[in-house]
């Protein structure tokens, strides 16, 4: 990363010389750095991408913001009544909601998170997986293989986790199947409620989540003032996971 900063672009044939390793191992490292959204994949290497989020491995999300993220889950599950058919996307903030679901009956959960799954089958819950191609950085089925899934069904509430949040930009992600599978989902939902901490404002990641409404709920533990009424302007409830709206 340093030497990218440094150059802006790099070839794998240079970034092999630099780092005295093969340019198999440089490749496989840029693709999986790529995915992450630390860098852009260009043709025979990398450019350095400045303004975007990147997306954390799976394990090092669940251990950031531990806290918040257990209060907007308690926050969501106000939401949740007994009968409700549901929708639960991959990140760690969704999962603390999944492993609060034992409070509720009857319910019917659609997932494309194999950890929220992984969670749920004891629960009696009714379970459906989307199908999809397995993203390991996530633990989640994502691109157009699970477009006949999620188009043939409805759900009253898609609870949805996202790496970045601008006013302009909405949702964004790092991968585009991610985002494609995310897109199919807010499509067949009654209410669309996004569930994401305070670090996520502000920043964006390297692909949009188109939704043609406003965003119909933002549960958050904080959000500046500006953000606040800009969203509400729009439509979009904010609840404050302190129980303030």
């Amino acid at each position: 990363m340093q030497l990218l900063r440094d150059s802006d672009v790099l070839t794998v044939g240079a970034l092999s010389e630099a780092l005295e390793v093969s340019e198999a191992t440089i490749r496989r490292d840029l693709q999986g750095m790529h995915e992450r959204g630390l860098l852009e994949r260009v043709h025979g290497g990398a450019a350095f991408k400045p303004d975007a989020m990147p997306e954390p491995l799976f394990a090092d999300k669940q251990e950031q913001f531990t806290e918040a993220k257990q209060q907007i889950a308690a926050a969501a599950l106000a939401m949740i009544r007994d009968y409700d058919t549901i929708f639960l996307d991959g990140g760690s903030t969704v999962l603390k909601l999944a492993q609060l679901l034992e409070s509720r009956r009857h319910l019917t959960v659609v997932t494309n998170s194999l950890m929220a799954a992984a969670q749920l089958m004891e629960s009696g819950h009714h379970l459906i997986l989307c199908g999809g191609e397995f993203r390991a950085l996530s633990r989640t089925l994502v691109g157009p293989l699970s477009k006949p899934i999620l188009e043939s069904i409805a759900v009253d509430k898609a609870f949805m986790g996202t790496i970045g949040f601008t006013l302009s930009d909405g949702m964004s992600t790092t991968d585009a199947n991610e985002a494609f599978t995310k897109e199919q989902v807010m499509r067949r939902a009654k209410q669309v409620i996004l569930l994401a901490d305070h670090s996520k404002f502000g920043t964006r990641s390297l692909v949009r989540c188109q939704l043609d409404r406003p965003l119909d709920v933002l549960i958050t533990n904080a959000i500046d003032d500006k953000l606040r009424q800009a969203l509400a302007d729009q439509g979009t409830e904010v609840i404050v996971s302190d129980g303030s709206c």
